[in-house]
């Protein structure tokens, strides 16, 4: 917001003394309010990004996730693209008209050109903080192919993820109901166990005897750790992922069709290399 547009808008709506005052002290804490604003011209911040965003249990669900935000945030800077571009070829237009504009023809195009600029600089701003937010979910897709070791995934990477995946997260499920349920699994995870393939007896003895660590842990002063939970979910995982194949199997499914998945062509991959 310019001096000038302040301005117009006091007068617009005859501002009393008062208003005025109001108006020229807005003009003074507009270079610093429009500097500060640079920071938040994005959806949530990078911690909000990394902890309550993206929440998936396992790295290649959370680059599956981060690789949506991405795309989704690619595809809105495409559109703001060609956005900028008609405005700004929109409003060249209506510059170069109103060298020969007149009377009320000169004042409506000079309405539309400000309105342009306005419509430009937030549009320019919306794109920074897009870019600045593909920037920062690129690095936490980078640092998920390192921490795996791997240069890039592949969809039988996720399809062979995706048992640990729903392990991992049914038994957080389950544990966070039985917290607020004296210990018992609610009936909502006991069936998603059982999609898994997973027994719901054994999945509450499971739930039973972490219960029991940490209880006994607080009764000798202890603090039970949250890696210590993510300790216990990886044993799950390792213990009953492979109990939703076999139950797949038994109904006559393919768990994994190898023949189904995407190709990825080797000149792909040694441009990834290069």
């Amino acid at each position: 917001m310019t001096d000038i547009v302040l301005a117009e808008i006091g007068a617009q709506l005859q501002a009393s003394k008062q208003y005025t005052s109001m108006l020229d002290k807005i003009g003074d804490a507009m270079p610093r309010i429009t500097l500060d604003s640079e920071n938040f011209h994005k959806s949530s911040s990078q911690f909000k990004g990394v902890t309550l965003d993206v929440t998936n249990l396992t790295p290649i669900n959370s680059a599956k996730h981060i690789l949506a935000v991405l795309n989704r945030t690619r595809q809105a800077l495409e559109e703001s693209h060609i956005g900028l571009k008609r405005k700004r070829a929109k409003l060249e237009r209506k510059k170069k008209l109103l060298t020969s504009a007149t009377g009320y023809e000169a004042t409506k195009l000079e309405i539309d050109i400000e309105e342009l600029q306005l419509q430009i600089a937030n549009i320019e701003a919306a794109s920074r903080g897009a870019i600045r937010k593909m920037s920062f979910f690129v690095t936490q897709y980078e640092a998920i192919l390192e921490k795996i070791g791997v240069d890039h995934l592949t969809e039988e990477d996720y399809e062979k993820d995706e048992a640990r995946y729903h392990v991992m997260t049914a038994f957080f499920q389950a544990l966070t109901a039985a917290r607020a349920r004296g210990g018992l699994i609610d009936e909502g995870n006991q069936i998603y166990m059982f999609q898994l393939g997973i027994n719901g007896a054994v999945a509450q003895a499971e739930v039973t005897a972490i219960l029991s660590v940490e209880q006994e842990m607080l009764n000798n002063g202890k603090e039970p750790t949250h890696e210590m939970l993510m300790s216990w979910l990886e044993a799950c995982a390792d213990k009953f992922a492979p109990y939703s194949s076999r139950f797949a199997q038994n109904r006559g499914l393919v768990p994994l069709d190898e023949t189904s998945l995407v190709a990825i062509e080797n000149k792909y991959l040694e441009s990834i290399d290069e």
